[in-house]
């Protein structure tokens, strides 16, 4: 296995990992200061099921990846001043910018299921 595969073997599983965390996104459970009532676990289903509806992987992911791709590829034509790696480094590039797309859109299911439980009357701090 040459090392621009052997590095992109690594990137995709750490991406499908940070992707699967059973405490983000949709699935995050916020820190709440203070008492919880019997509300609380029926509050906590519909914001994440909230949280669930918005998309993972849309436009701006296919925009990013295609961003990575060109980046990487420019960056590995520039430095190594031969096309001989471009399509790796292109692949890798995408991998990375559709990860990082994916991330992102994760962190901000986190924050829908943190504002909409304090917009419930928790005080949420975490």
């Amino acid at each position: 296995m040459t090392m621009p595969f052997r590095k992109l073997s690594l990137i995709l599983p750490a991406i499908l990992v940070a992707g699967a965390c059973t405490n983000t996104g949709a699935n995050y459970q916020p820190v709440v200061d203070g008492p919880v009532g019997p509300n609380y676990n029926f509050d906590l289903q519909q914001c994440q099921q909230l949280a669930a509806s918005q998309s993972s992987v849309d436009g701006s992911t296919a925009g990013n990846a295609a961003i990575g791709a060109a980046g990487a590829a420019a960056v590995t034509g520039i430095v190594q001043d031969s096309s001989d790696n471009l399509g790796r480094a292109a692949v890798a590039g995408a991998l990375v910018g559709a990860g990082a797309d994916v991330i992102n859109k994760n962190q901000n299911k986190e924050v829908i299921v943190r504002n909409c439980m304090r917009g419930r009357g928790y005080n949420v701090v975490g």
